[in-house]
């Protein structure tokens, strides 16, 4: 038996089939005798007025670790990616199950929810650790935004297709100028994400690693680079681009810098626990959402 006693539920909002999963998940919760919480978005957004009627009580996204030892969200990689920033601080861990598309932080398929939540609630499952990244503009010596992002943290021209000029910093050290498209700074967790699609290394999500992958520069001679988790990222945003770049912190939060700001990124102090079924395997889902080879022999 898991210590597992109360649920949190977060669901893709306007997916019936993540509804449909949602449904199927609060029965076999309720036939297990646990109480379940529903993130309010979730139950303001629901169809079916008898599910919320059914839930022990609702919770905003921010107070949900507060009611629960365990999260379970219904949807794809970017449901995962807003509990995981909202949630990584309360220290509750989170399990996926997947009504998205490619669906590398869900492990669940909605066919196997009965038998793989009722193996983690019974205890046979196995924590994983993945650290988040810390973001700041400053601009002139002040804080002007702030984020946090499980995959990336992105630098780019946002509507404007021009090129950007930008310095790169490692721990107080310069490391190149750069005329390009931007700078994806990505986790392991991210390392499969938009990174990858800009040519970046796949990290194994166990690895205390930075990915910093230019997007498009104009030196061909400019490579991604690996750098030491623990590294301070200071991105300075050169005096004579004549637009303001974005940036954004997992494809979902944007941020509006102004030549001459600082974007300083470090990997968050907290980290975020997701429950994996005990069959989960990185390799396996690499094969399985990549498209990698199998056995030759197969």
């Amino acid at each position: 038996m898991s210590e597992f006693t109360t649920i949190g539920l977060i669901v893709r909002r306007n997916s019936e089939r993540a509804v449909y999963s949602l449904k199927r998940l609060i029965r076999f919760l309720q036939s297990n005798g646990r109480d379940f919480v529903l993130e309010q978005e979730t139950a303001d957004h629901l169809p079916d007025q008898s599910l919320r009627d059914e839930a022990n009580h609702t919770a905003s996204l921010a107070e949900l670790g507060k009611h629960c030892d365990l999260v379970i969200v219904v949807g794809g990689d970017g449901s995962m990616l807003s509990g995981a920033r909202a949630l990584v601080e309360s220290g509750v861990p989170l399990l996926g199950v997947n009504r998205g598309r490619l669906g590398f932080l869900t492990d669940i398929t909605p066919d196997d929810i009965e038998d793989k939540v009722g193996e983690v609630l019974a205890g046979n499952y196995f924590e994983e650790k993945r650290f988040l990244l810390d973001m700041q503009v400053i601009r002139q010596g002040q804080l002007v935004s702030a984020g946090d992002a499980l995959n990336d943290v992105v630098l780019h021209p946002g509507e404007f297709i021009r090129m950007l000029e930008f310095e790169l910093y490692v721990d107080g050290h310069f490391v190149t100028s750069q005329r390009s498209d931007g700078m994806i700074v990505s986790t392991p967790t991210g390392s499969t994400a938009y990174a990858l699609s800009g040519g970046g290394p796949i990290l194994h999500p166990r690895l205390d690693a930075i990915g910093l992958v230019p997007m498009n520069p104009h030196t061909l001679s400019s490579r991604p680079m690996v750098v030491p988790g623990d590294s301070e990222i200071r991105i300075l945003v050169g005096e004579h681009n004549n637009t303001n770049p974005q940036v954004t912190c997992d494809g979902q939060i944007h941020f509006v810098a102004c030549p001459g700001d600082e974007v300083v990124i470090r990997k968050k102090p907290k980290e975020l626990t997701l429950i994996h079924p005990q069959n989960h395997n990185f390799y396996e889902r690499c094969r399985s959402k990549l498209g990698w080879g199998g056995h030759l022999l197969d």
